[in-house]
């Protein structure tokens, strides 16, 4: 595929990040076997940056951290009330799931309050990405369906959107469907960035994703965490999304997932939402702030440990799940300790803890 002349992204990727900075490293018998470089932006609702390490300047394809971003069209146009959307299909829609049983019989729910079954569904099908469920499905020779995707509660959310609007929801993946008009609204508004061709790629789920800054993606978060120039009803939709994702985190991922064990423990004073490649956004409402990681090599558990330090960090928590994503030891397929990941501690300011847990 031809590069597009016209992208925001430099030709040389040497030269665009020759800024970033180590988010974390990996040890091996006391020697260090890998290293993890990236950015980082903290900003608050008023546009203010409060840090920032590395490129924050270049644009990134912000993946599935955006969806609790997506989905305040569910709210603002009308779509969680005409089909009365439980907190946890609110949170769902924000999902990144784990294709457990219960996030199955959400997005199920969902599809059937709007008239539709899982054939609606245009994000294609996966296994399960939990291994429990994954091995369950195998075992008793049921096959993987669209609603196992770790997007289905999201596109479930699409479908109840395009139907509330009136729409014949086919084709809604695409960018000229009016829910994708409508969510690119949104994004551009919230961003503050524009959305269009020139900075739009095609996300794993199938529908268009657009490449912002860093420390846009940022301001974006902290906007939701606080409602702070969103506009009353996006700010009375991103409240009731904070609050169903506090109240139902285990829809957000599932089981032993980052997302889920953090806000297990932290919610509603942290919302926390990974995406593909290693980025990862987080929401702190009590300080105003939103946060964005991207691990320039696309490595999650890098983000996770980054991020983990900068909720510590800026959101004043001491925890026992942040300091585990820190500095967290390393154990062969013996059950031996081999090593440690790490967050680099220029990012976590004091925060990270002496040894592992």
């Amino acid at each position: 595929m031809p590069v597009n002349q016209n992208m925001p992204f430099p030709a040389s990727p040497a030269d665009a990040h020759a800024g970033d900075v180590l988010l974390a490293d990996v040890t091996r018998g006391g020697r260090v076997e890998s290293r993890h470089y990236g950015a980082a932006a903290v900003v608050d609702a008023m546009g203010r940056t409060v840090f920032a390490a590395g490129d924050v300047a270049t644009a990134i394809f912000p993946r599935s951290t955006v969806k609790a971003l997506q989905a305040l069209p569910l709210l603002t146009e009308g779509a969680a009330e005409r089909f009365a959307l439980p907190d946890t299909a609110l949170a769902l829609a924000c999902a990144s799931h784990q294709g457990e049983p219960e996030h199955v019989a959400v997005a199920t729910d969902m599809l059937a309050r709007a008239g539709y079954d899982d054939g609606a569904l245009e994000c294609g099908v996966h296994w399960p990405l939990d291994s429990v469920a994954a091995r369950a499905l195998a075992a008793g020779g049921l096959p993987a369906r669209a609603l196992h995707n770790c997007c289905s509660g999201k596109h479930a959310g699409f479908v109840c959107l395009s139907c509330a609007g009136g729409h014949d929801p086919a084709g809604y993946v695409g960018a000229e469907h009016p829910v994708m008009q409508s969510v690119s609204r949104v994004l551009a508004a919230v961003t503050g960035i524009a959305h269009t061709r020139e900075n739009q790629g095609t996300d794993g789920c199938a529908i268009p994703t657009w490449a912002v800054p860093l420390d846009s993606l940022a301001l974006a978060f902290a906007r939701f965490a606080t409602g702070q120039g969103l506009g009353e009803a996006r700010a009375a939709a991103a409240a009731r999304l904070r609050a169903a994702i506090a109240a139902n985190p285990f829809m957000i991922a599932g089981t032993g997932q980052f997302d889920t064990r953090v806000m297990e423990a932290l919610a509603p004073r942290v919302l926390t939402k990974m995406g593909a490649e290693g980025v990862m956004v987080v929401a702190l409402p009590a300080q105003g702030l939103g946060i964005a990681v991207k691990c320039r090599d696309g490595g999650v558990r890098a983000a996770e440990a980054a991020a983990a330090a900068l909720i510590a960090r800026f959101g004043k928590e001491d925890s026992p799940v942040l300091r585990h994503y820190m500095r967290r030891t390393l154990f062969n397929w013996n059950g031996q300790p081999v090593g440690e990941l790490r967050a680099s501690s220029d990012l976590a300011g004091g925060c990270l803890p002496e040894s592992s847990s």
